[in-house]
Formats: structure tokens, C-alpha cells, sequence
């Protein structure tokens, strides 16, 4: 085999590693080469073992499969070391047992990485220190984003019960109801819905999906829901009444009912509180420099008054009185915690 073909072969592999299906026309305008030369190198690839499928017909392409026994994958430097450093990072991640798998995963790519790569990696790892912070909120299943992600990718229904939070304000426009938040119990009820995308908010995760049984669009907790299971039942995709699912899943919280709602003054810049406090530019309003408003929906008073309490900025609770009885309650507790002991 010719270099020339050698590298046509990487080349090709590389495609199909980045997408799920090709037809035959964007390879060879891709590639440069005829339709008979993407045939002759799809049967070398499969040769080498790669399970390359094709299908027939007007609609159809080609596509790499997953296989028992999978060749590796083709890495440039930049996607070796970006792979390694979202393993490093993922060890805290909110999916539970993703950080255990990614050290597994981390230390096998590491024995396989090139002496130079390895080198990078191990210079930022070295280099970096995790910031230690509150108590971590609720973990996803691995496996539900799994089946989630390929029911947004195949336009699959899918079925799952749900455990809502609080009752969220109504939508106007029909941008959904904000299902996916707020504070509830009880053992949830049966939803069909239609994926459409996830949407990963902090330690958060969150399903845009349209809703059969409400005929509307809506956003889902992933850690609120049961284990999910695909219907069988494809559906051509609906128009998302946003930009994208992120923008939706913000305008969508955004519009809950003020259950909750933490008004405070802090005595900081609004870039200074935006970077320290985690809070979107929607819910700061500037007073001047070094004074902002900041309008916020918390999970719970509890939590936001660690959250603030943990900034080192000045602040006064403006409403609710609530927020105040908490950090009265906190600010009792250190206390006592800092007192010297008794004799």
C-alpha cells in the first residue's frame, strides 16, 4: 500500500469517526477521488477490521459501527490531549460513577499516548488545582444520558416517569413549564416525550423535549427522572420554539414563579459578581461600579445563603425576610463553632 494510500485510508477513517453517516458523494468530494476509489477504500478498511456499513438507496452512506472488537480510535494531537484533560476534569463531574470511570479510561490513554503528548498532559495536570467548594448537588445516571442522547440523535420517543418540582409560572408563548426544576416528591407520573436535546447546566442536567401527553414543549431533570426507555417509535423533528436547547432551558427557568425568589444588594462589580457568584447576566442588575442587584431563583434559602455567605463580598438581603432568618441562623452556628472550647 502506497503512502498516498495510506494516508487517504487515515484520512477516510478520520471522516467516519466524526459523524454518523457520509453518503458517498461527500467522501469523494472530501477526499478528491472517484466513487470507485471510496469503494476500493472501504473494503480495505474493512479488511483491516473496521465494521464499515453501507446503505443502499437515495438516502443512503456509509457508517462505522461499533464492533466487539474495535481497532483503535484516530486521534490528532489536539483531540488526544483534549480527550485526556475532559477525563481529568470529569472525576467531579455530576454523573454518578464518572469519575471512577474516567480514571480507568485516563490511565489507559495515557499508556497509549505519545511521549510529547503525554508530556502536555501531565504539565497541566500538574500544574492545576481543583477549587474545592460546597457540598456537590444530585448526580445523573450514566446509562439515562446514554439512552437520552441517542433518542435526541434518532428522534426516537422515549418513556419515562417523572418526579416534577415545584408548579412553575405560566408560559405565555408556550416556551414550556419549567418541569425540570423546583422541589417536589411523590413517586411521578408516566411522560412520552419526544427528545430533542441535553442541555448540561452546571452539576445539572437537563432534557428539551416536546411532551405527547401535553402537547407542548418542556424541560425535564434528568436526576428527577426513571430509568428512560425508547418507545420504538420514530418521529420527524419539531421546530424548537428557541435559538437552541440551552436557550430554551434558560428561557424556560427564567420564567417560574418567584416561589423562593432571593433579591439581594452586593457590593461588587457586576463582571466580579457574575464570575464569583455563578449567576447569569439576566439576574444582575448594576447600581453603580461597585453595587449590583442581584434577582435570583435558588433550589433552596439554605443554599443560597451558603452560596453567598461563601463569596467574602458584602451583601444585604433585600427579600425574602426568609433569606435573612437563615443567615442569622448561620452566622449563630459559626459562631459558636469558632468560640474557644470551655475550660
Amino acid at each position: 500500500m502506497t503512502d498516498t494510500t495510506s494516508g487517504r485510508l487515515l484520512r477516510l477513517l478520520s471522516l467516519l469517526q466524526t459523524r454518523r453517516t457520509w453518503s458517498g458523494p461527500e467522501l469523494r468530494e472530501r477526499l478528491g477521488v472517484s466513487a470507485r476509489t471510496v469503494r476500493r477504500d472501504i473494503e480495505r478498511l474493512r479488511g483491516l477490521g473496521y465494521p464499515v456499513h453501507a446503505d443502499l438507496g437515495a438516502a443512503g452512506g456509509y457508517r462505522l459501527e461499533a464492533g466487539a472488537a474495535m481497532p483503535p480510535l484516530l486521534l490528532d494531537d489536539e483531540e488526544a490531549v483534549a480527550i485526556a484533560v475532559g477525563l481529568r476534569t470529569a472525576t467531579g463531574g455530576a454523573v454518578e460513577g464518572i469519575g471512577e470511570a474516567s480514571v480507568r479510561a485516563m490511565a489507559k490513554l495515557e499508556q497509549v499516548l505519545p511521549a510529547r503528548l503525554r508530556r502536555r498532559v501531565s504539565a497541566l495536570h500538574t500544574a492545576t488545582t481543583p477549587l474545592t467548594g460546597p457540598p456537590a448537588g444530585p448526580t445523573v445516571d450514566p446509562a439515562a444520558l446514554a439512552v437520552l442522547a441517542a433518542a435526541c440523535r434518532d428522534h426516537e420517543r422515549v418513556r419515562f416517569t417523572y418526579r416534577p418540582g415545584a408548579p412553575p409560572a405560566p408560559a405565555p408563548d408556550g416556551d414550556g413549564d419549567g418541569d425540570g426544576d423546583g422541589d417536589g416528591d411523590g413517586d411521578g407520573d408516566v411522560r412520552v416525550v419526544e427528545p430533542h436535546g441535553l442541555v448540561s447546566a452546571g452539576r445539572r442536567w437537563y432534557l428539551v423535549a416536546y411532551d405527547t401527553g401535553r402537547a407542548d414543549w418542556r424541560t425535564f431533570r434528568v436526576d428527577r427522572m426513571g430509568t428512560p426507555h425508547p418507545t420504538g417509535a420514530r418521529t420527524p423533528p419539531r421546530p424548537l420554539p428557541a435559538a437552541d436547547a440551552a436557550a430554551f432551558v434558560t428561557r424556560s427557568l427564567a420564567r417560574r414563579a418567584p416561589v423562593g425568589r432571593a433579591v439581594l444588594t452586593v457590593h461588587a462589580s457586576a463582571a466580579e459578581l457574575t464570575d464569583r457568584f455563578r449567576v447569569t447576566g439576566a439576574e444582575i442588575e448594576p447600581v453603580d461600579e461597585r453595587t449590583c442587584l442581584v434577582r435570583t431563583a435558588p433550589d433552596s434559602l439554605e443554599w443560597t445563603a451558603l452560596r453567598i455567605a461563601f463569596l467574602d463580598l458584602d451583601f444585604q438581603v433585600r427579600e425574602p425576610p426568609e433569606l435573612a432568618d437563615r443567615l442569622a441562623v448561620l452566622a449563630r452556628r459559626l459562631a459558636r463553632a469558632a468560640a474557644p472550647p470551655p475550660p
